[in-house]
């Protein structure tokens, strides 16, 4: 947690939809991937260039299924819920690609509110070649 926020609380993270932690996860990811690029220096552009080409659907569907092995049963049934919460899919996109992506987002939303060393763990296996 950042100072000046704080923590909710067990009952209150117990309360979220998957769609809810998807939507905080997929900012944290976001900002993990622009600060594995942040150096060396560079253009605005090439930032850009290499975070989209890791938040886009498609790498997320990716990172997660290379994090599979690396996930506890209790993750694993996490990432179900998930991918129930896959609603929306734009249409450029096969349904299950939309699906393990918004997975990921939950899971780490979730991960991000009850156990932030668990995501920073998991995090570290991203190979973001």
């Amino acid at each position: 947690m950042s100072p000046g926020l704080s923590a909710p609380s067990s009952s209150e993270i117990q309360r979220l939809s998957p769609a809810a932690f998807a939507y905080l996860g997929d900012a944290v990811y976001e900002l993990y991937i622009r600060r594995q690029f942040l150096l060396p220096p560079k253009r605005s552009e090439d930032y850009h260039r290499q975070v989209v080409s890791h938040v886009k659907a498609e790498s997320q569907a990716a990172h997660l299924r290379s994090l599979m092995p690396h996930l506890s049963e209790a993750e694993h049934e996490f990432v179900k819920r998930g991918r129930n919460a896959a609603l929306n899919r734009p249409k450029r996109l096969e349904p299950e690609i939309y699906q393990l992506a918004t997975s990921l987002e939950a899971l780490i939303g979730y991960l991000y509110l009850t156990n932030p060393d668990r995501l920073s763990e998991l995090l570290g296996f991203l190979d973001l070649q």
